[in-house]
């Protein structure tokens, strides 16, 4: 082959990879001494290992293992010299702390949040955090899953992600990884909002002493309430003829909890009754907030879907059905990788100038994960990039089938 510029620079991985600082990984390593009893698969090395398992959509260990033997010199460029055999992968992903991976995401995040708000015309928007779970089924009992067993008593697992978000991020701010039977509502107590927030959830979050908590520290919350919740009813607020035009059936202000219970915490609350007419239903929201229009609350409430959607994104963009290990921790390294994949992802998918569908961006990265191409240049455009990677055919070049 004659000389050219198809092998200069670094591959996409590489480019993606640098991303991360090193020198942290390595500092995080040994706060959590993850790299003792460890000879040559240093926790830097695992985490390059589990990266390029979600990039590629790898589904085995031995597909991770070829893979990167077949690409083994393409990696060079990040220092990474050895490159694991089945067992010894099998062994970190079983063994090594899943929290020091934690902690790398938790880092990334810190470096990269300034890099992600985008603008929005509601001012609300910027403040607006949505906080949700969602499960993962797993290929056996390893964790324990909600609902009744099968017919066939062949019982499977899940682990759940409890997560929260800030709306103009887009990314998980806060993540708890639990047995998928576990409760929604213990996650609550671990979120500390600064004053002046605004939070939306769903009806599995339902803690009358959080509520007041954030009521005490001006923290807006938007959710729907729940069937069978003790209120009692202090006065109706007047809507005006543009809200009731909009949908908004009623306006009053409640006191939830029960009256004659004083071991109950009682919080002050609106209750807004909204016509869905899309989907032709009545909704019921709950807000702390006495100022936002009745439009606005129930408007806040369908940015939830926000959340939804991130939970879409990462299940189809990266393999979450089939795991590396059958264990708790193997199962928990997984995730956090697939979230750090994501976190890279979405800092790389703000910065570049053209357009991109998620999907799309990430089905491009995972189709051309060692092409040595600008990626910068590419995501701008990317068919004027790889044309001049196509080599120029040459009369003296012999044919694959000669006449």
């Amino acid at each position: 082959m004659n000389k050219s510029t198809y092998f200069t620079g670094q591959p996409i991985i590489s480019q993606i990879i640098k991303l991360i600082n090193r020198e942290k990984v390595s500092s995080l390593a040994k706060t959590y001494r993850t790299d003792h009893y460890y000879k040559k698969l240093k926790t830097y090395n695992h985490l390059v290992s589990m990266l390029y398992t979600i990039y590629s959509g790898c589904t085995s260990i031995r597909e991770v293992v070829t893979g990167l033997l077949a690409s083994s010199t393409k990696l060079n460029h990040l220092g990474i010299d050895y490159t694991p055999r089945k067992s010894t992968l099998s062994d970190a992903n079983c063994n090594r702390d899943h929290r020091v991976f934690e902690a790398i995401h938790q880092y990334l995040y810190k470096q990269y949040s300034k890099n992600l708000p985008d603008s929005r015309k509601e001012q609300w928007h910027k403040r607006l955090y949505i906080m949700d779970s969602t499960t993962i089924s797993l290929f056996q009992e390893i964790l324990k899953n909600a609902g009744r067993s099968p017919m066939n008593g062949k019982r499977k697992g899940g682990i759940k992600a409890h997560t929260l978000i800030k709306a103009d991020e887009d990314v998980p701010q806060i993540i708890r990884l639990t047995a998928a039977a576990a409760n929604d509502a213990p996650f609550m107590k671990e979120i500390n909002l600064p004053s002046g927030s605004l939070i939306c959830f769903d009806k599995a979050y339902c803690d009358f002493n959080v509520w007041d908590q954030w009521s005490q520290k001006k923290i807006s919350f938007v959710t729907r309430l729940r069937k069978g919740s003790i209120q009692t009813h202090l006065k109706d607020r007047n809507l005006t003829i543009s809200q009731e035009d909009k949908g908004v059936i009623s306006d009053k202000e409640v006191m939830l909890g029960g009256p004659e219970n004083d071991n109950v915490t009682k919080v002050r609350v609106r209750l807004i009754t909204y016509f869905d007419e899309e989907n032709q239903r009545e909704l019921v929201f709950v807000t702390n907030n006495f100022h936002f229009a009745p439009y606005t609350v129930s408007q806040i409430y369908k940015r939830r879907w926000q959340i939804e959607t991130l939970y879409k994104r990462i299940k189809q963009s990266y393999p979450l059905r089939h795991f590396l290990g059958d264990n708790e921790n193997a199962i928990k390294i997984q995730i956090w990788c697939a979230l750090i994949a994501d976190l890279l992802l979405k800092v790389i998918h703000r910065q570049a100038r053209r357009r991109w569908a998620f999907s799309n961006l990430a089905s491009m990265v995972r189709l051309h994960l060692f092409t040595y191409i600008n990626l910068g240049k590419f995501l701008n455009d990317p068919e004027r990039e790889l044309v001049k990677l196509v080599p120029k055919y040459s009369p003296g070049q012999a044919s694959l089938f000669p006449t």
